[in-house]
Protein backbone atom coordinates (compact mmCIF):
# COMPACT_ATOMS: atom_id res chain seq x y z
CA UNK A 1 0.00 0.00 0.00
CA UNK A 2 1.43 3.34 -1.01
CA UNK A 3 2.16 5.88 1.68
CA UNK A 4 -0.02 8.97 1.80
CA UNK A 5 1.46 12.44 1.33
CA UNK A 6 0.05 13.63 4.65
CA UNK A 7 1.44 10.63 6.53
CA UNK A 8 4.87 11.18 5.00
CA UNK A 9 5.00 14.94 5.48
CA UNK A 10 3.43 15.37 8.95
CA UNK A 11 6.35 13.95 10.99
CA UNK A 12 8.86 16.00 8.97
CA UNK A 13 6.94 19.21 9.61
CA UNK A 14 6.52 18.37 13.30
CA UNK A 15 10.28 17.96 13.62
CA UNK A 16 10.89 21.48 12.25
CA UNK A 17 8.42 23.79 14.03
CA UNK A 18 7.98 27.22 12.46
CA UNK A 19 9.89 26.25 9.32
CA UNK A 20 8.96 25.03 5.87
CA UNK A 21 10.85 22.45 3.87
CA UNK A 22 11.89 23.52 0.37
CA UNK A 23 13.53 21.69 -2.50
CA UNK A 24 14.64 23.47 -5.70
CA UNK A 25 13.48 21.95 -8.99
CA UNK A 26 16.22 22.91 -11.40
CA UNK A 27 15.98 20.55 -14.36
CA UNK A 28 12.96 20.68 -16.63
CA UNK A 29 12.39 16.93 -16.70
CA UNK A 30 12.35 16.73 -12.89
CA UNK A 31 10.02 19.74 -12.71
CA UNK A 32 7.56 17.96 -15.01
CA UNK A 33 7.94 14.57 -13.33
CA UNK A 34 7.31 15.95 -9.85
CA UNK A 35 4.08 17.63 -10.94
CA UNK A 36 2.93 14.43 -12.64
CA UNK A 37 3.75 12.20 -9.69
CA UNK A 38 2.15 14.57 -7.20
CA UNK A 39 -1.04 14.56 -9.26
CA UNK A 40 -0.92 10.76 -9.26
CA UNK A 41 -0.45 10.76 -5.48
CA UNK A 42 -3.30 13.23 -4.81
CA UNK A 43 -6.14 11.89 -2.66
CA UNK A 44 -8.26 14.94 -1.81
CA UNK A 45 -7.48 18.01 -3.89
CA UNK A 46 -5.39 19.60 -6.61
CA UNK A 47 -5.34 23.40 -6.95
CA UNK A 48 -3.45 24.59 -10.04
CA UNK A 49 -2.95 28.25 -10.95
CA UNK A 50 -1.06 29.16 -14.15
CA UNK A 51 -0.44 31.89 -16.67
CA UNK A 52 0.16 29.39 -19.51
CA UNK A 53 -0.87 25.74 -19.76
CA UNK A 54 -0.39 24.46 -23.30
CA UNK A 55 -1.97 21.44 -24.99
CA UNK A 56 1.35 20.11 -26.23
CA UNK A 57 2.95 16.83 -25.13
CA UNK A 58 3.67 17.69 -21.49
CA UNK A 59 0.62 19.93 -21.17
CA UNK A 60 -1.70 17.14 -22.29
CA UNK A 61 -0.01 14.65 -19.99
CA UNK A 62 -0.63 16.91 -17.03
CA UNK A 63 -4.21 17.60 -18.15
CA UNK A 64 -4.62 13.82 -18.25
CA UNK A 65 -3.16 13.56 -14.75
CA UNK A 66 -5.82 16.03 -13.53
CA UNK A 67 -8.53 14.00 -15.27
CA UNK A 68 -7.26 10.73 -13.79
CA UNK A 69 -7.22 12.32 -10.32
CA UNK A 70 -10.78 13.54 -10.79
CA UNK A 71 -11.81 10.03 -11.83
CA UNK A 72 -10.45 8.83 -8.45
CA UNK A 73 -12.65 11.36 -6.65
CA UNK A 74 -10.05 14.10 -6.17
CA UNK A 75 -11.45 17.65 -6.30
CA UNK A 76 -9.59 19.55 -9.02
CA UNK A 77 -9.64 23.32 -9.38
CA UNK A 78 -7.85 24.83 -12.37
CA UNK A 79 -7.41 28.60 -12.52
CA UNK A 80 -5.88 29.80 -15.79
CA UNK A 81 -5.12 33.25 -17.03
CA UNK A 82 -7.14 33.59 -20.23
CA UNK A 83 -4.50 35.44 -22.25
CA UNK A 84 -2.87 32.27 -23.66
CA UNK A 85 -5.84 29.89 -23.90
CA UNK A 86 -6.65 30.46 -27.58
CA UNK A 87 -7.56 27.12 -29.12
CA UNK A 88 -8.05 25.42 -25.76
CA UNK A 89 -11.78 26.03 -25.35
CA UNK A 90 -12.89 22.46 -26.32
CA UNK A 91 -10.41 20.87 -23.91
CA UNK A 92 -11.18 23.26 -21.07
CA UNK A 93 -14.92 22.82 -21.60
CA UNK A 94 -14.55 19.05 -21.42
CA UNK A 95 -12.49 19.31 -18.23
CA UNK A 96 -14.98 21.68 -16.65
CA UNK A 97 -17.82 19.28 -17.48
CA UNK A 98 -16.32 16.59 -15.23
CA UNK A 99 -18.18 16.52 -11.89
CA UNK A 100 -14.94 16.70 -9.89
CA UNK A 101 -13.27 19.44 -11.97
CA UNK A 102 -13.94 23.15 -12.00
CA UNK A 103 -12.17 25.53 -14.36
CA UNK A 104 -12.09 29.29 -13.92
CA UNK A 105 -10.53 31.89 -16.23
CA UNK A 106 -8.82 35.03 -14.97
CA UNK A 107 -9.81 38.25 -16.76
CA UNK A 108 -11.40 36.27 -19.58
CA UNK A 109 -12.08 37.35 -23.13
CA UNK A 110 -15.80 37.49 -23.76
CA UNK A 111 -15.18 37.34 -27.51
CA UNK A 112 -13.56 33.92 -27.77
CA UNK A 113 -12.72 33.84 -31.48
CA UNK A 114 -11.72 37.43 -32.24
CA UNK A 115 -9.72 38.36 -29.17
CA UNK A 116 -8.19 41.45 -30.70
CA UNK A 117 -11.62 43.08 -30.60
CA UNK A 118 -11.68 42.41 -26.88
CA UNK A 119 -8.46 44.39 -26.45
CA UNK A 120 -9.93 47.24 -28.47
CA UNK A 121 -13.05 47.44 -26.33
CA UNK A 122 -11.76 46.39 -22.89
CA UNK A 123 -8.02 47.11 -22.96
CA UNK A 124 -7.47 48.30 -19.38
CA UNK A 125 -8.86 45.05 -17.92
CA UNK A 126 -7.45 42.63 -20.49
CA UNK A 127 -4.01 44.22 -20.26
CA UNK A 128 -3.81 42.98 -16.66
CA UNK A 129 -2.92 39.32 -16.39
CA UNK A 130 -2.49 36.66 -13.70
CA UNK A 131 1.19 35.71 -13.97
CA UNK A 132 1.14 33.77 -10.66
CA UNK A 133 1.99 30.05 -10.79
CA UNK A 134 1.29 27.32 -8.22
CA UNK A 135 0.49 23.61 -8.07
CA UNK A 136 -0.81 22.43 -4.69
CA UNK A 137 -1.80 18.86 -3.79
CA UNK A 138 -3.91 17.81 -0.78
CA UNK A 139 -2.94 21.11 0.93
CA UNK A 140 0.25 19.25 1.87
CA UNK A 141 2.78 20.12 -0.83
CA UNK A 142 3.07 22.94 -3.35
CA UNK A 143 5.24 23.97 -6.28
CA UNK A 144 5.76 27.64 -7.10
CA UNK A 145 8.25 29.39 -9.35
CA UNK A 146 8.82 30.62 -12.86
CA UNK A 147 7.65 27.70 -15.00
CA UNK A 148 4.45 27.65 -16.98
CA UNK A 149 3.18 24.30 -18.27
CA UNK A 150 4.48 23.47 -21.72
CA UNK A 151 7.21 21.55 -23.51
CA UNK A 152 9.61 24.50 -23.64
CA UNK A 153 9.65 24.69 -19.82
CA UNK A 154 10.23 20.96 -19.28
CA UNK A 155 13.11 20.13 -21.63
CA UNK A 156 10.65 18.52 -24.05
CA UNK A 157 10.54 20.99 -26.94
CA UNK A 158 11.36 19.70 -30.45
CA UNK A 159 14.94 20.02 -31.65
CA UNK A 160 15.65 23.56 -32.77
CA UNK A 161 12.74 25.10 -30.85
CA UNK A 162 13.29 27.75 -28.18
CA UNK A 163 13.48 26.28 -24.68
CA UNK A 164 13.86 27.90 -21.27
CA UNK A 165 16.09 27.52 -18.25
CA UNK A 166 13.92 28.04 -15.22
CA UNK A 167 13.52 27.47 -11.50
CA UNK A 168 10.71 26.17 -9.28
CA UNK A 169 10.68 25.20 -5.64
CA UNK A 170 8.72 22.38 -4.01
CA UNK A 171 7.59 23.21 -0.47
CA UNK A 172 5.97 21.49 2.50
CA UNK A 173 5.08 22.87 5.92
CA UNK A 174 3.35 26.07 7.06
CA UNK A 175 3.90 27.99 3.82
CA UNK A 176 1.68 25.50 1.95
CA UNK A 177 -1.35 26.71 3.91
CA UNK A 178 -0.49 30.26 2.86
CA UNK A 179 -0.37 29.25 -0.80
CA UNK A 180 -3.72 27.47 -0.43
CA UNK A 181 -5.23 30.60 1.14
CA UNK A 182 -3.99 32.85 -1.65
CA UNK A 183 -5.39 30.38 -4.21
CA UNK A 184 -8.79 30.59 -2.51
CA UNK A 185 -8.59 34.39 -2.65
CA UNK A 186 -7.86 34.34 -6.37
CA UNK A 187 -10.49 31.67 -6.98
CA UNK A 188 -13.15 33.83 -5.31
CA UNK A 189 -11.95 37.12 -6.81
CA UNK A 190 -13.96 39.25 -9.22
CA UNK A 191 -11.47 38.45 -11.98
CA UNK A 192 -11.92 34.64 -11.79
CA UNK A 193 -14.92 33.63 -13.88
CA UNK A 194 -16.40 30.11 -14.13
CA UNK A 195 -15.41 28.74 -17.52
CA UNK A 196 -18.70 26.97 -18.28
CA UNK A 197 -20.77 30.01 -19.31
CA UNK A 198 -17.88 31.36 -21.40
CA UNK A 199 -17.10 28.21 -23.38
CA UNK A 200 -19.07 26.28 -25.96
CA UNK A 201 -20.59 22.99 -24.84
CA UNK A 202 -18.05 20.16 -25.09
CA UNK A 203 -18.40 18.09 -28.24
CA UNK A 204 -15.78 15.49 -27.35
CA UNK A 205 -14.95 13.61 -24.18
CA UNK A 206 -11.68 13.96 -22.31
CA UNK A 207 -10.61 10.43 -23.17
CA UNK A 208 -10.79 11.34 -26.84
CA UNK A 209 -9.13 14.73 -26.46
CA UNK A 210 -6.36 13.35 -24.26
CA UNK A 211 -5.81 10.05 -26.05
CA UNK A 212 -2.28 8.75 -25.46
CA UNK A 213 0.30 8.88 -28.23
CA UNK A 214 3.61 7.03 -28.71
CA UNK A 215 5.45 10.23 -27.74
CA UNK A 216 3.37 10.49 -24.57
CA UNK A 217 4.11 6.89 -23.65
CA UNK A 218 7.82 7.48 -24.15
CA UNK A 219 7.72 10.62 -22.03
CA UNK A 220 5.85 8.83 -19.24
CA UNK A 221 8.33 6.00 -19.31
CA UNK A 222 11.19 8.45 -18.94
CA UNK A 223 9.80 10.20 -15.85
CA UNK A 224 7.70 7.60 -14.05
CA UNK A 225 10.30 7.21 -11.30
CA UNK A 226 10.34 10.78 -10.02
CA UNK A 227 13.05 10.66 -7.39
CA UNK A 228 12.00 13.74 -5.35
CA UNK A 229 8.40 12.54 -4.89
CA UNK A 230 9.43 8.98 -4.06
CA UNK A 231 11.96 10.33 -1.58
CA UNK A 232 9.34 12.68 -0.09
CA UNK A 233 6.96 9.77 0.41
CA UNK A 234 9.79 7.78 2.00
CA UNK A 235 10.70 10.71 4.28
CA UNK A 236 14.21 10.89 2.84
CA UNK A 237 14.05 13.94 0.54
CA UNK A 238 16.87 16.39 1.33
CA UNK A 239 14.61 19.33 2.13
CA UNK A 240 16.05 22.67 3.20
CA UNK A 241 14.20 23.63 6.38
CA UNK A 242 14.05 27.40 6.73
CA UNK A 243 11.78 30.34 7.49
CA UNK A 244 9.79 30.95 4.29
CA UNK A 245 7.60 33.96 3.60
CA UNK A 246 5.03 33.78 0.82
CA UNK A 247 4.55 36.96 -1.21
CA UNK A 248 1.49 37.46 -3.38
CA UNK A 249 -0.23 40.34 -5.10
CA UNK A 250 -3.79 41.08 -4.08
CA UNK A 251 -6.00 39.62 -6.84
CA UNK A 252 -7.67 43.04 -7.01
CA UNK A 253 -4.56 44.12 -8.93
CA UNK A 254 -6.12 42.25 -11.85
CA UNK A 255 -8.75 44.98 -12.00
CA UNK A 256 -6.45 47.87 -11.14
CA UNK A 257 -8.00 48.14 -7.66
CA UNK A 258 -5.03 47.18 -5.45
CA UNK A 259 -3.21 50.19 -3.94
CA UNK A 260 0.44 50.61 -5.01
CA UNK A 261 1.76 49.89 -1.52
CA UNK A 262 0.40 46.33 -1.86
CA UNK A 263 2.11 45.67 -5.21
CA UNK A 264 4.78 43.01 -5.44
CA UNK A 265 7.89 45.24 -5.59
CA UNK A 266 7.05 46.76 -2.21
CA UNK A 267 6.34 43.34 -0.69
CA UNK A 268 9.60 41.96 -2.08
CA UNK A 269 11.72 44.89 -0.91
CA UNK A 270 10.30 44.64 2.61
CA UNK A 271 10.73 40.85 2.76
CA UNK A 272 14.35 40.87 1.55
CA UNK A 273 15.22 43.66 3.99
CA UNK A 274 18.30 45.89 3.93
CA UNK A 275 21.19 44.68 1.76
CA UNK A 276 24.61 45.05 3.33
CA UNK A 277 27.18 43.51 0.99
CA UNK A 278 25.83 41.63 -2.05
CA UNK A 279 22.76 41.64 -4.28
CA UNK A 280 22.42 39.15 -7.15
CA UNK A 281 19.49 39.57 -9.53
CA UNK A 282 18.34 37.07 -12.18
CA UNK A 283 15.46 37.92 -14.49
CA UNK A 284 14.71 37.17 -18.15
CA UNK A 285 13.37 40.70 -18.58
CA UNK A 286 14.73 43.81 -16.87
CA UNK A 287 12.79 47.05 -17.33
CA UNK A 288 13.56 49.19 -14.27
CA UNK A 289 12.06 52.52 -13.32
CA UNK A 290 14.22 55.59 -12.80
CA UNK A 291 13.72 55.10 -9.04
CA UNK A 292 14.90 51.48 -9.24
CA UNK A 293 18.00 52.47 -11.19
CA UNK A 294 18.83 55.16 -8.65
CA UNK A 295 18.37 52.65 -5.83
CA UNK A 296 20.70 50.13 -7.46
CA UNK A 297 23.37 52.69 -8.35
CA UNK A 298 23.18 54.14 -4.84
CA UNK A 299 23.68 50.69 -3.36
CA UNK A 300 26.67 50.09 -5.63
CA UNK A 301 28.08 53.49 -4.69
CA UNK A 302 27.74 52.55 -1.04
CA UNK A 303 29.87 49.45 -1.47
CA UNK A 304 27.26 46.78 -2.22
CA UNK A 305 28.31 44.32 -4.93
CA UNK A 306 25.40 44.30 -7.39
CA UNK A 307 25.29 41.70 -10.17
CA UNK A 308 22.51 41.28 -12.73
CA UNK A 309 21.85 38.45 -15.17
CA UNK A 310 19.33 38.99 -17.98
CA UNK A 311 18.81 37.60 -21.46
CA UNK A 312 20.91 38.94 -24.29
CA UNK A 313 19.11 40.31 -27.32
CA UNK A 314 19.92 37.10 -29.23
CA UNK A 315 18.44 34.92 -26.45
CA UNK A 316 15.34 36.82 -25.40
CA UNK A 317 11.96 35.56 -26.57
CA UNK A 318 10.43 39.07 -26.39
CA UNK A 319 12.76 41.46 -28.16
CA UNK A 320 10.50 44.46 -27.59
CA UNK A 321 11.02 44.11 -23.83
CA UNK A 322 14.78 44.35 -24.39
CA UNK A 323 14.19 47.97 -25.44
CA UNK A 324 13.19 48.84 -21.89
CA UNK A 325 16.55 47.57 -20.63
CA UNK A 326 19.11 48.84 -23.14
CA UNK A 327 18.65 52.50 -22.19
CA UNK A 328 19.91 51.86 -18.65
CA UNK A 329 23.03 49.79 -19.34
CA UNK A 330 25.54 52.62 -19.51
CA UNK A 331 24.34 54.20 -16.28
CA UNK A 332 24.34 50.89 -14.42
CA UNK A 333 27.83 49.99 -15.62
CA UNK A 334 29.20 53.43 -14.80
CA UNK A 335 28.01 52.92 -11.21
CA UNK A 336 30.03 49.72 -10.94
CA UNK A 337 27.18 47.24 -11.36
CA UNK A 338 28.11 43.99 -13.12
CA UNK A 339 25.86 43.16 -16.06
CA UNK A 340 25.67 39.71 -17.65
CA UNK A 341 23.53 38.75 -20.64
CA UNK A 342 22.71 35.08 -21.22
CA UNK A 343 24.01 33.68 -24.49
CA UNK A 344 21.67 31.80 -26.78
CA UNK A 345 23.71 28.60 -26.51
CA UNK A 346 26.55 27.83 -24.13
CA UNK A 347 29.17 25.11 -24.20
CA UNK A 348 28.09 21.69 -22.96
CA UNK A 349 30.41 21.89 -19.95
CA UNK A 350 29.17 25.35 -19.01
CA UNK A 351 25.53 24.34 -19.37
CA UNK A 352 26.11 21.33 -17.12
CA UNK A 353 27.45 23.68 -14.42
CA UNK A 354 24.52 26.03 -14.91
CA UNK A 355 22.05 23.19 -14.45
CA UNK A 356 23.13 22.76 -10.83
CA UNK A 357 22.23 26.13 -9.34
CA UNK A 358 18.92 26.90 -10.99
CA UNK A 359 18.28 25.71 -14.49
CA UNK A 360 18.64 23.13 -17.16
CA UNK A 361 20.87 23.39 -20.18
CA UNK A 362 18.39 25.47 -22.13
CA UNK A 363 18.71 28.35 -24.52
CA UNK A 364 16.79 31.25 -23.02
CA UNK A 365 16.70 32.42 -19.42
CA UNK A 366 13.29 32.29 -17.73
CA UNK A 367 14.17 31.96 -14.02
CA UNK A 368 13.32 34.79 -11.63
CA UNK A 369 15.42 34.79 -8.48
CA UNK A 370 17.23 37.26 -6.21
CA UNK A 371 19.82 36.62 -3.50
CA UNK A 372 20.73 39.15 -0.82
CA UNK A 373 23.92 38.90 1.26
CA UNK A 374 24.20 35.17 0.53
CA UNK A 375 21.57 34.61 3.22
CA UNK A 376 18.13 35.30 1.72
CA UNK A 377 16.75 34.24 -1.64
CA UNK A 378 13.60 34.99 -3.61
CA UNK A 379 12.17 32.43 -6.03
CA UNK A 380 8.93 33.06 -7.87
CA UNK A 381 7.11 34.39 -10.92
CA UNK A 382 8.10 38.06 -10.62
CA UNK A 383 10.06 39.52 -13.52
CA UNK A 384 12.04 42.70 -12.92
CA UNK A 385 9.91 44.65 -15.36
CA UNK A 386 7.09 47.18 -15.32
CA UNK A 387 4.41 44.67 -16.27
CA UNK A 388 5.12 42.44 -13.27
CA UNK A 389 5.43 45.46 -11.03
CA UNK A 390 2.23 47.28 -11.91
CA UNK A 391 -0.04 45.23 -14.18
CA UNK A 392 0.30 41.48 -13.61
CA UNK A 393 -0.25 39.52 -10.42
CA UNK A 394 2.77 37.61 -9.06
CA UNK A 395 3.64 34.96 -6.47
CA UNK A 396 6.86 33.84 -4.81
CA UNK A 397 8.79 32.84 -1.70
CA UNK A 398 11.53 34.62 0.24
CA UNK A 399 13.60 31.90 1.90
CA UNK A 400 16.11 32.55 4.66
CA UNK A 401 18.75 30.08 3.55
CA UNK A 402 22.47 30.70 3.26
CA UNK A 403 22.71 27.42 1.36
CA UNK A 404 20.28 28.37 -1.43
CA UNK A 405 21.31 32.02 -1.56
CA UNK A 406 24.95 30.98 -1.54
CA UNK A 407 24.38 28.68 -4.52
CA UNK A 408 23.11 31.60 -6.59
CA UNK A 409 26.07 33.75 -5.52
CA UNK A 410 28.41 30.89 -6.41
CA UNK A 411 26.81 30.74 -9.84
CA UNK A 412 27.83 34.35 -10.41
CA UNK A 413 31.28 33.67 -8.96
CA UNK A 414 32.08 30.62 -11.04
CA UNK A 415 29.76 29.81 -13.93
CA UNK A 416 28.05 32.89 -15.34
CA UNK A 417 31.00 33.99 -17.45
CA UNK A 418 30.86 30.65 -19.29
CA UNK A 419 27.21 30.96 -20.34
CA UNK A 420 26.71 34.72 -20.56
CA UNK A 421 28.31 37.76 -22.09
CA UNK A 422 29.70 40.27 -19.62
CA UNK A 423 28.81 43.79 -20.71
CA UNK A 424 31.64 46.28 -20.27
CA UNK A 425 32.10 50.02 -20.70
CA UNK A 426 35.10 51.30 -22.62
CA UNK A 427 37.07 54.38 -21.58
CA UNK A 428 35.26 56.27 -24.33
CA UNK A 429 31.88 55.28 -22.91
CA UNK A 430 31.01 52.65 -25.53
CA UNK A 431 29.54 49.26 -24.67
CA UNK A 432 31.21 46.00 -25.58
CA UNK A 433 30.52 42.36 -24.78
CA UNK A 434 33.06 39.84 -23.46
CA UNK A 435 32.56 36.15 -24.17
CA UNK A 436 34.54 33.37 -22.50
CA UNK A 437 34.76 30.36 -24.77
CA UNK A 438 37.17 27.47 -24.29
CA UNK A 439 39.54 29.57 -22.21
CA UNK A 440 39.55 32.31 -24.85
CA UNK A 441 38.34 35.85 -24.16
CA UNK A 442 36.39 37.19 -27.17
CA UNK A 443 35.39 40.85 -27.46
CA UNK A 444 32.29 41.93 -29.39
CA UNK A 445 31.78 45.63 -30.15
CA UNK A 446 28.15 45.13 -31.17
CA UNK A 447 25.54 42.94 -29.51
CA UNK A 448 26.60 39.41 -30.51
CA UNK A 449 24.34 37.13 -32.48
CA UNK A 450 22.10 39.97 -33.69
CA UNK A 451 21.45 41.80 -36.94
CA UNK A 452 21.66 45.53 -37.56
CA UNK A 453 17.90 45.48 -38.13
CA UNK A 454 17.26 43.91 -34.72
CA UNK A 455 19.53 46.38 -32.96
CA UNK A 456 17.99 49.29 -34.79
CA UNK A 457 14.44 48.20 -34.00
CA UNK A 458 15.27 47.85 -30.30
CA UNK A 459 16.91 51.28 -30.27
CA UNK A 460 13.88 52.91 -31.86
CA UNK A 461 11.54 51.18 -29.41
CA UNK A 462 13.70 52.40 -26.53
CA UNK A 463 12.90 55.98 -27.51
CA UNK A 464 9.14 55.41 -27.18
CA UNK A 465 7.19 55.89 -23.91
CA UNK A 466 6.09 52.24 -23.74
CA UNK A 467 8.01 50.94 -20.74
CA UNK A 468 4.81 50.73 -18.68
CA UNK A 469 3.57 48.06 -21.10
CA UNK A 470 6.76 45.96 -21.06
Amino acid sequence: MKRRLGDAIAPLVAAHPGRSGVYPLTGGQDAFAVRLRLAQAAERSIDAQYYIWRDDLTGKLLYRALFDAAERGVRVRLLLDDNRTAGLDPLLAALDAHPNVEVRLFNPFVLRRVRLLGYLTDFMRLNRRMHSKSFTVDNQVTIIGGRNVGDEYFDAAPAGALTFSDLDVLAVGPVVAEVSTQFDQYWASRSAHPAGPLLPAPRHGLRELLAPSPAAAARLGAVQNAGPVDELLAGSLALEWAPVEMLSDDPAKGLGLAPPETHFPRLLTDALGPVGAELDLVSPYFVPTRTAVETLTSMAGGGVKVRILVNSLEATDVKAVHSGYVKWRTELLAAGIALFEMRLVGSAAAEERLAGPFGSSATSLHAKTIAADRSRIFIGSFNLDRRSASLNTELGFVIESSNLAGRLAQLFDEAIAEVAYRVELSEGGDLYWVEQRGGERIRHDTEPGTTAWERGAVTILSWLPIDWLL
